[in-house]
């Protein structure tokens, strides 16, 4: 994914949003259900700080993992 496809990723998904998410506003920006969220996140698949039981997501995190999801679609 060029800069210019990140940029506009961040503007279309996540401009809205706090830059520390939590795991409903996740599922939102994926379009993805809390249970597959919660399974991203328990596996790595995409970082985040776990505070107590709960989660917090760096946007910088989830535009990581769109990368790596755009990048794996294209081989």
């Amino acid at each position: 994914m060029s800069d210019n496809a990140y940029f506009k990723q961040y503007n279309v998904r996540l401009k809205d949003f706090p830059d520390i998410l939590n795991v409903d506003q996740l599922c939102e920006v994926l379009g993805i259900s809390t249970k597959t969220g919660y399974k991203l996140l328990s596996n790595g698949t995409i970082a985040a700080l776990k505070v107590g039981r709960m989660y917090r997501i760096p946007k910088v995190h989830v535009l990581t993992y769109l990368r790596i999801l755009n990048t794996a679609s294209k081989v």
